[in-house]
């Protein structure tokens, strides 16, 4: 086996320290280049066995960490030498004739990385990790088929979530109570229909949409920014964990990778490219969300936006999409509506909840207190919070606990939500 114990980084000094924050980053990562090449990575690729050997896991690691080197080349080489193990051991000379740049042929016949692959096997072992390579029938064809498609894929949870039909769901990291609303409505009711509801689990948008998959039961699939053994923001730990183990947590970036902000903008092309559709909530004309819709666009993928209040800022991205061409959506069946009549049958199941036949404020419960609970809700608006006092000075004639009471019966309906502040809207 190669070893090495410094790893040289874009031909330059090989005194850098081995540590976690010298893994590959957005300075030695290959972004897209949609401008330089339309040409996509074929849609299938040669299979491997769904499990690698310990030792061909080593390799792939070991390829992965190599700097200035693209999934693009690696395909080719892999073309031409047919494994990673097989990289590995040609010299120089035969790299560079293959088209590899002289730094990283340097580093691929020295096998600098292997110390680092095994840290990366320690930290996915400690994490529950897997490995998907770009040749392993678990990665996406979706995903393979984009201009730049990751070379691994670290994951926890469900593998199978990778290639089931799914809807991006992604906008601001500050919504509106009303962006919050539709997330929320979005994300539960197309999870419910049987579609994987795949976001960043950003602060925000991203966040209401993978709380409201999970509290249907549905799929959700979180791609992050950093290894997946990180959370980022750290108030979503145990979001993160609940996602891990009910659904699918994933990266391209090592384990124990930081989050970099460079990293965000390269993660939403897994956002845009592993769906069938992307879903705009709310977000400003240049955001993050915004590069998600641009990638979907030039995936040739659906491009769905959710329109907004014109004097808000948070809308002007979404508003803006839809006078470019994107598809203006006001419920889930919406959406549900445009997808391909085989991304319909896929998801279709005897389990799947029928968003036509899902209960309505007017058929669920409200115990003894129905007659209070219908003045609250009549006085709730989705977009427009009102203070508990507000609401205790309109409806003098029951008590404050009566009133309080009422409140959380509806919250547990999930026909109600609090804000912070004792503010409260109604749910959509």
């Amino acid at each position: 086996m190669h070893t090495g114990k410094q790893q040289i980084i874009d031909g330059g000094s090989q005194d850098t320290p081995r540590s976690p924050q010298n893994f590959p980053t957005p300075e030695n990562f290959d972004p897209p280049k949609p401008l330089i090449s339309k040409t996509k990575m074929p849609a299938t690729a040669p299979v491997q066995p769904a499990r690698l050997t310990a030792e061909d896991e080593l390799y792939w690691l070991a390829l992965r960490l190599i700097p200035g080197l693209g999934t693009r080349r690696v395909v080719q080489l892999l073309e031409k030498y047919r494994s990673p193990v097989m990289i590995f051991r040609a010299n120089v000379s035969e790299l560079e004739a293959a088209g590899v740049p002289p730094a990283p042929a340097r580093s691929l016949a020295a096998g600098v990385t292997f110390d680092d692959a095994v840290d990366q096997q320690n930290r996915m072992k400690a994490a529950s990790a897997t490995l998907v390579n770009f040749h392993s029938p678990e990665y996406p064809d979706l995903l393979r088929s984009i201009i730049d498609p990751p070379l691994l894929l670290f994951a926890r949870g469900d593998l199978t979530l990778l290639s089931h039909p799914g809807i991006a769901i992604v906008g601001t990291r500050k919504p509106t109570p009303y962006g919050v609303a539709v997330a929320e409505k979005f994300g539960g009711e197309l999870a419910a229909a049987g579609l994987n509801v795949v976001s960043g689990m950003a602060r925000g948008i991203d966040t209401c949409a993978h709380k409201a998959a999970l509290n249907t039961g549905g799929r959700t699939t979180a791609v992050f920014g950093c290894g997946v053994d990180m959370t980022y923001p750290a108030e979503n730990r145990k979001l993160h964990e609940t996602i891990a183990a009910q659904g699918l947590v994933v990266s391209e970036f090592p384990m124990g990778a930081p989050a970099y902000p460079q990293n965000f903008p390269i993660r939403n092309r897994i956002v845009a490219g592993m769906t069938v559709g992307t879903l705009v909530v709310e977000g400003a004309q240049y955001s993050g969300s915004a590069i998600t819709a641009r990638l979907a666009m030039e995936e040739g993928r659906e491009l769905f936006a959710v329109p907004g209040n014109i004097t808000s800022q948070a809308s002007w991205g979404p508003n803006l999409l839809i006078r470019q061409g994107a598809k203006l959506v006001t419920t889930p069946s919406d959406v549900l509506d445009e997808l391909k009549p085989e991304v319909r049958r896929r998801i279709q199941s005897p389990g799947a909840a029928s968003i036509e036949n899902a209960p309505s404020q007017s058929t669920l419960p409200l115990g003894p207190n129905s007659v209070l609970g219908d003045e609250i809700l009549l006085r709730l608006k989705v977009d427009a919070p009102l203070h508990v006092d507000e609401l205790l000075r309109s409806l003098e004639n029951y008590s404050s606990s009566e009133v309080v009471a009422t409140l959380l019966e509806l919250e547990l309906l999930g026909l109600a939500r609090q804000l912070p502040g004792k503010l409260y809207v109604k749910a959509w």
